[in-house]
């Protein structure tokens, strides 16, 4: 497991800005990276993450699209099987709903199909989850969508120094990525590495180390679980928060690990319940790790229903620092149970 490289001098970035950083960085190394997208340009993108690249870069590199994420993906995949690298954003995730087509019956399958000759260096960036009355058509958690798809790789970065290390790997990465970007997060600040470095996808981290259980979470639930490990600490429960960084390609080796130390396993995820990714962390758990368990699998997830428009009732909707928390308590006292039980 390779934990995010350690910043010899301390600079403190925001996960907005670390991302430009990365995407400038890319540029400056390859001249030939394009970057499309909806306001992408003058206006900086809708949360002001590419802000600066349009009069860094010119507009025949930052290049600022019609209202259509169907022509926004179809003109970076066409430039992307050319052999030109490309960053496409969709401004919101809700709307990759648009130009599913190109991504999951285009994208994704042309390295198949072509027999490994021909490949599609494309980064999908998408805004993703709620970040407070935004409802229910700018508000959705998707990544489980993708991750069904074979020939997508599905990144979730959670801190501003994983964002850029992440983005870096997926640029330089010949196949599709798709990059979540959480609205939430975008503020948040933290250590960033001045020094150039990559963040392999498909690697893990432990963010607390612990010996009770295991809290999986990502974007913006981690830190979310880090304040519910914070709570439960009080209590005397020591919990290892692991961030698995990537869902697509995704650590094996790290969750298990973990669970080697543990015993029992949490996961947190904003998305609803049914049929998200949650789901399949604890498949491979029960399938392939099974005798490491002490304790029944516990999914903490978003309701089934679609986001509401009231705050209050959009943060009864998703998880909180409480449910998280009394998800881990009921797994550690299910474990009591069975070994009173007999």
């Amino acid at each position: 497991m390779t934990a995010t490289p350690k910043a010899e001098k301390e600079r403190r970035l925001t996960y907005a800005q670390a991302i430009r950083e990365a995407l400038a960085e890319e540029m400056e190394r390859d001249p030939s990276l394009l970057l499309l997208g909806e306001d992408i340009g003058e206006p900086g993108g809708v949360f002001g993450v590419t802000q600066g690249l349009l009069q860094r870069f010119g507009e025949e590199r930052v290049l600022d699209t019609p209202i259509s994420e169907e022509a926004v993906i179809g003109a970076a995949l066409g430039a992307a099987l050319l052999g030109v690298p490309t960053v496409a954003e969709i401004m919101f995730s809700d709307f990759a709903t648009l130009a599913m087509d190109q991504i999951v019956n285009q994208a994704a399958k042309f390295r198949y199909m072509t027999g490994g000759r021909t490949s599609a260096p494309l980064v999908i960036r998408m805004v993703t989850g709620t970040a407070g009355a935004t409802a229910a058509q700018h508000s959705q958690s998707l990544e489980a969508w993708f991750t069904a798809t074979p020939g997508l790789k599905v990144v979730t970065a959670s801190t501003p120094a994983d964002a850029k290390g992440l983005l870096k790997s997926a640029i330089r990465d010949p196949d599709p990525v798709l990059f979540f970007e959480h609205k939430l997060l975008y503020n948040s600040r933290g250590a960033v590495p001045a020094e150039d470095y990559l963040i392999p996808l498909g690697e893990g981290r432990v963010v607390r180390e612990g010996t009770d259980v295991t809290l999986v979470a990502y974007l913006y639930m981690l830190p979310r679980a880090l304040k519910a490990a914070e709570m439960l600490a009080s209590e005397g429960l020591s919990v290892e928060v692991w961030d698995p960084r990537t869902l697509v390609p995704f650590d094996r080796d790290g969750l298990r690990r973990s669970l080697e130390r543990t015993g029992r396993l949490v996961i947190v995820q904003e998305a609803p319940r049914r049929n998200g990714f949650c789901a399949e962390i604890a498949a491979i758990a029960a399938e392939e790790f099974f005798p490491l368990l002490k304790a029944p699998i516990k999914r903490v997830c978003g309701t089934n229903t679609p986001m509401p428009y009231a705050p209050e009732l959009e943060q009864f909707v998703i998880p909180d620092e409480e449910r998280i928390a009394a998800g881990v308590r009921e797994t550690v006292h299910s474990t009591v149970r069975a070994v009173s039980g007999g």
